[in-house]
C-alpha cells in the first residue's frame, strides 16, 4: 500500500540528489556542445587527416553503447594511472557521448546556410574568424537550437545510468531508500514524477527561449 507519510519523508533525499543529477546533466551539455563545434570543424577542414580523424572517432563513439565508455572512463582509465571520481566520469563521459551527436546537428545547420554568405564574407574581406564569428555561426545555429533542446532533455533522461559507475543520481538514491526501508514504490514514483516535471517543463522552456530568439532575429 502507498504510505504519503514515508512518501514526505523521502522526499528531501531525493530532492538533494537531484541537484547532483543536474549538474551531471548541464556540465555534460556544455562540454557536449563545446566538443560537437570542434568535431564539425574538424569534419569540415579541408586537412584529410584531421577530417578522416574527425569522422572516424564520431562513428566510433556512436556506435559503442554509453555503458560501455563509462566503464571505461571509470574502471578502465586506472589501470594506466588516471583515476577519475563518478562525476567527473560520468560528465566526461555524457559530453563526449553526445558531442558526437551534436557534431551532425551542427554540420546540418551550417550546411544550411547559403553558399552567398560565404562569398559575401570574402567580398567584403572578412577574415576566417569574423565569418564564422559574425555571419555563419549565427545562422547556423539558429535553427537548430530545438534539436540542441532536445539532445539537452534526453541527456538528463539518460543520467540514470550512470548511477552504474556509483553516482549517487536520483536513481541510485531511490536504490538505496528501497534497499533500506523495502519500499520500493514510493521511491520510484518519486523519481519518476520529477523526471516527467523536468523534462516537461525544460521542454516548455526550451520553446519559449526559441520563440523568443527568432522574433529577435527577425526584429534586426
Amino acid at each position: 500500500m502507498w504510505s504519503w507519510s514515508f512518501t514526505w519523508s523521502i522526499l528531501p533525499e531525493i530532492l538533494q540528489a537531484i541537484q547532483t543529477t543536474i549538474v551531471a546533466t548541464l556540465a555534460g551539455f556544455v562540454l557536449a556542445m563545446v566538443g560537437g563545434l570542434v568535431l564539425a570543424f574538424g569534419r569540415r577542414s579541408k586537412r584529410r587527416v584531421l577530417s578522416w580523424s574527425s569522422a572516424a572517432f564520431i562513428e566510433f563513439v556512436r556506435s559503442t553503447p554509453l555503458l560501455v565508455q563509462l566503464y571505461f572512463l571509470f574502471y578502465g582509465l586506472p589501470a594506466i594511472g588516471i583515476s577519475l571520481g563518478p562525476l567527473t566520469s560520468g560528465v566526461l563521459g555524457l559530453g563526449i557521448h553526445y558531442s558526437c551527436y551534436l557534431s551532425e546537428v551542427y554540420r546540418s545547420g551550417i550546411d544550411a546556410v547559403p553558399r552567398g554568405q560565404w562569398e559575401a564574407a570574402r567580398a567584403l574581406n572578412f577574415s576566417i574568424g569574423q565569418t564564422w564569428l559574425r555571419i555563419i555561426l549565427p545562422q547556423a545555429i539558429r535553427p537548430v537550437v530545438p534539436v540542441l533542446g532536445n539532445y539537452l532533455i534526453v541527456m538528463f533522461k539518460e543520467t540514470p545510468i550512470l548511477s552504474a559507475i556509483t553516482l549517487v543520481e536520483m536513481l541510485a538514491t531511490a536504490k538505496i531508500i528501497g534497499a533500506e526501508s523495502f519500499r520500493y514504490l514510493e521511491a520510484f514514483t518519486v523519481v519518476g514524477l520529477l523526471f516527467l516535471v523536468l523534462s516537461y517543463g525544460s521542454s516548455l522552456l526550451i520553446k519559449k527561449w526559441e520563440q523568443s530568439w527568432n522574433k529577435q532575429y527577425m526584429q534586426r
